[in-house]
Order: C-alpha cells, then sequence, then structure tokens
C-alpha cells in the first residue's frame, strides 16, 4: 500500500514538473505584466517571482483535484486572485511595461490581451458585468495607445468573486 501512494507522488511530481517547465515562462511573463514589474535585468521582477511560486504552490497541492481541468487555467486563476488581493498593500509605481494603468486595467488587460480570457470568463473571474470588462478593456489600450491621460492609482474597486 505504502509503495502504491509513493508511486502516486512521483508521477504526480513528475507531471507537476513537466507542467512547470513548459508554463512557468508565460505565466512569469503574465505575472511581472500584473505587478508592472521592469522585465530586465533578469531577476528585476522579485514580486512576480514571488506570486508565481504562491500560485504553483497552491496547483501542487491541488493536483490531484483538477479532474481534466488545465492546470494553465487554474494557475492564471490564482495569480489573478492572488494580484487582486495584493494590490491593495503593494501599489507604488514601478516602471514596468503596464505601469500606466490602474491595477484593475492591468488585470483586465493582460487576462483579456495577453492571456486570450474570452470577456465572459473575465467578467465570471472577476464579479464584473461583461459590458464593464469591455469598457475597461478599451480604456486600458486607449491609455497605452496614448490617447488617454492614466486614471487614478487606485483601481481595483471591488474584490475579485471567490475562485470556484
Amino acid at each position: 500500500m505504502r509503495e502504491r501512494q509513493a508511486g502516486r507522488e512521483r508521477r504526480r511530481a513528475r507531471e507537476f514538473e513537466t507542467f512547470v517547465a513548459g508554463a512557468a515562462g508565460r505565466l512569469l511573463h503574465t505575472a511581472t505584466l500584473l505587478t508592472a514589474e521592469p522585465m530586465q535585468p533578469p531577476g528585476a521582477n522579485p514580486r512576480a517571482q514571488r506570486m508565481l511560486m504562491a500560485a504553483l504552490a497552491r496547483t501542487y497541492a491541488q493536483w490531484g483535484e483538477l479532474r481534466g481541468e488545465d492546470p494553465y487555467d487554474r494557475t492564471r486563476r490564482e495569480l489573478a486572485v492572488r494580484f487582486a488581493h495584493e494590490v491593495w498593500r503593494h501599489h507604488r509605481p514601478r516602471g514596468g511595461l503596464l505601469d500606466r494603468l490602474t491595477p484593475q486595467e492591468r488585470l483586465i488587460l493582460v487576462l483579456r490581451l495577453y492571456e486570450g480570457v474570452a470577456e465572459e470568463q473575465a467578467a465570471a473571474l472577476l464579479g464584473l458585468p461583461v459590458e464593464r470588462v469591455r469598457a475597461i478593456c478599451n480604456r486600458s489600450v486607449s491609455t497605452m495607445r496614448g490617447t488617454r491621460r492614466p486614471t487614478a492609482r487606485w483601481g481595483m474597486h471591488r474584490p475579485l468573486a471567490p475562485a470556484p
């Protein structure tokens, strides 16, 4: 019995290592965009790295419960939730690519345009109406194009809905 359980744990660890090897780079880039930390030089994004490690740890802890769910989606959702909770403590400018956006605008822009999450899925994850997600995404794109002035630094007016 103990050998069977040890075999399952080894298989679980190998599956997770394979997942991390394939997805960690993109997930770190997503976390770096969310935190608005610089991407260069390497190691300039410690907050994004910590956030990703915490999200990966939670995904690993729930690995056996995924039952056909995409681990990338689960980890991305965990990153979004962690970002939303941390934004209240860490809201000062960091000099990253999306630093001109409020945290809410940054989160929606990254989910929608970088990660390719559908409006309906993003709205459900954030607990917002689809129209609001669309408007915030459009406003964020305008800000990044320079056709609109950046909004106030406080952007997360409403916390994320709890993860299912």
